[in-house]
């Protein structure tokens, strides 16, 4: 079918194909398609499937020629990608240069898309650079620090019926925006809203105004925001909002003895051997959290002396699949999301341009990895994959065959020869590079990194 095609290459790994359809394959379409209509069609004064050609033309040729246009594209694009290497992302439709495309059955048709491709990724050097290693004392301090932890995560919750609301109390609250006349602002008001009361972790960050307020207790709090508030939509706004505590609850923490080590896990019979165990995962929590630094100095490295192209319709399906995330986060459809973010003053569009710089980043680096994995022929099989998963799985003292079933059944094995592909990379890499002292870090600021 296609007489002629000429490919293009455009910036940010786009692609323009120009494609020549000779007139008789045009001739053919049109033909064919009018011979289609003609044995159906119905018009008033002829029998069904007898009206005659030029008056079939007459009256529907304009649609004729339109999809006639629109099926010859379609079958000339089918052909080409075929035959080149240059073919369309997944997510990356065709879109035609010329959008009032016009048919003449005489003459040969000629048209240009654009798309995007895969990109080309050009690594730039990454063997004998330099990286650096922190300096991190573990002390008896970061050790008590996590143990407290574990002390409150092994506390009982009990309900506060007649006390009031202090800090640390697990709070359960209505609330929504009210006006000056104490009517309230439509979309605002949240049923159940479960926290503990001062860790912020609430919208209008309300932990201070709570303290005193008793169950069933409604207030309206007055608060005005500052400049540099955590929501940018409130940033210097004053808001007025009602409150109700519906249920108030405390912990009741245990003592820090040898019964409180066994009930936080079998393996302990005393509090020294909890405390040896908290402090070998420290240990390794410093390990990784090491490594994870160093293979971003190094990628980073990298980076910088790389070319690597990332096509707009591969930013966009990341930011898509980030808006799904944030919607399956907060247990929202996507139509509530955007709700949410028009009584915040912005728009989905919006928000993807604030994401844009880091998604783009973050698929630049995937994009050179994958690069660096493919140069360096590295490859993990099945079996390997699923001695990860065994692994991972006795270490949380599951059963691995159960675990090894769900990832092959959901397709997920492709993810854990991934994560493996990536570690052998780095181990090479790393082996590669110069290991220089860095500068000395407390733990908590180490881990603090990455949060």
């Amino acid at each position: 079918m296609v007489q002629e095609k000429t490919i293009e290459k455009l910036e940010d790994s786009a692609v323009k194909l120009s494609i020549t359809v000779p007139a008789e394959e045009v001739r053919k379409a049109y033909d064919d398609l009018v011979k289609k209509y003609a044995g159906s069609a119905q018009i008033k004064g002829f029998r069904k499937g007898k009206v005659p050609r030029d008056i079939l033309e007459r009256k529907f040729g304009d649609g004729f020629r339109a999809e006639a246009v629109q099926d010859l594209v379609e079958s000339a694009l089918q052909e080409v990608f075929q035959e080149i290497e240059e073919r369309p992302l997944p997510y990356a439709r065709p879109s035609l240069v010329d959008e009032e495309l016009e048919l003449e059955p005489e003459k040969s048709l000629s048209f240009s898309v654009t798309y995007d491709i895969f990109p080309e990724v050009e690594p730039g050097p990454y063997e004998g650079l330099t990286v650096h290693e922190p300096k991190v004392k573990i002390t008896s301090e970061d050790e008590d620090r996590e143990i407290e932890e574990l002390r409150q995560q092994n506390a009982l919750v009990i309900e506060k019926e007649d006390g009031a609301v202090a800090q640390g109390d697990i709070v359960t609250m209505h609330f929504e925006e009210v006006d000056g006349s104490d009517a309230p602002i439509a979309e605002t008001r949240r049923e159940d809203f479960t926290f503990t009361l001062g860790s912020s972790h609430n919208y209008y960050h309300l932990d201070e105004e709570l303290v005193g307020m008793k169950k069933d207790e409604t207030r309206i709090i007055e608060k005005e925001f500052p400049a540099d508030f955590d929501h940018e939509e409130l940033q210097g706004q004053k808001k007025r909002i009602r409150v109700t505590i519906a249920q108030i609850k405390e912990r009741d923490v245990p003592e820090l003895d040898d019964e409180f080590a066994q009930d936080v896990s079998d393996d302990f019979e005393t509090l020294e051997d909890l405390r040896k165990d908290v402090r070998r995962r420290l240990e390794e929590n410093v390990k990784n959290r090491v490594r994870t630094l160093q293979v971003d100095e190094l990628v980073g490295q990298i980076l910088e002396k790389s070319t690597v192209p990332v096509p707009a319709s591969m930013v966009r399906n990341e930011l898509e699949s980030s808006w799904r995330g944030l919607a399956d986060q907060y247990r929202a459809t996507p139509e509530q999301m955007e709700q949410l973010l028009t009584m915040q003053g912005k728009s989905r569009d919006q928000l993807f341009e604030e994401w844009k710089p880091a998604a783009t980043e973050r698929l630049r680096k995937s994009l050179l990895v994958q690069k660096l994995i493919e140069t360096e022929k590295i490859e993990v099989g099945d079996d390997e994959a699923e001695e990860r998963i065994r692994a991972d799985a006795d270490e949380r003292n599951v059963d691995p065959e159960q675990v090894l079933e769900y990832y092959r059944n959901n397709n997920m094995l492709n993810y854990i020869k991934q994560d493996l592909a990536e570690k052998k990379l780095f181990d090479t890499l790393l082996e590669r590079s110069t290991i220089k002292p860095g500068e000395k870090k407390k733990y908590v600021d180490l881990i603090a990194e990455n949060s």
